[in-house]
């Protein structure tokens, strides 16, 4: 008899993240694609990727975490202007990536909403009741 209950909310809470899963899949997301170049263009191409480095150096968190490392944000832009074009060229384009892959939040509610599942199927699991009044 305890077994078939196991199973029983096994099943539910099977389906249940399946649909939750479902839904989650559906939302629509923003794409971005482009063509990735597969050389540097000269000069006009260095002046670019150097201008890039210098805004994402200029960024609050990056100083910051700059100077955590000991290192001043005028040392750091002597060793970027200091590098080849195509260093520069790859360096440029890591701190697009970076730029791109700021959190909105919304991962922290998703990750939050399958925690706190997560606990109550345990908890349902063990035999155990939760009672919010």
């Amino acid at each position: 008899m305890v077994k078939g209950r196991r199973a029983g909310w096994f099943a539910v809470v099977a389906l249940s993240m399946a649909i939750l899963m479902g839904i989650l899949g559906s939302a629509r997301g923003i794409a971005e694609a482009g063509v990735i170049a597969s050389s540097v263009s000269g000069a006009a191409g260095r002046a670019e990727d150097l201008e890039k480095i210098q805004a994402f150096l200029e960024n609050k968190v990056v100083v910051q975490k700059l100077v955590d490392y000991g290192v001043s944000p005028a040392d750091a832009l002597a060793k970027v202007e200091a590098m080849s074009a195509q260093d520069l060229h790859r360096l440029a384009s890591l701190t697009d990536r970076a730029a791109a892959g700021t959190d909105s939040g919304l991962g922290f509610l998703i990750g939050l909403a399958v925690l706190i599942i997560l606990v109550i199927v345990i908890l349902k699991l063990l035999n155990k009741e939760v009672i919010i009044r």
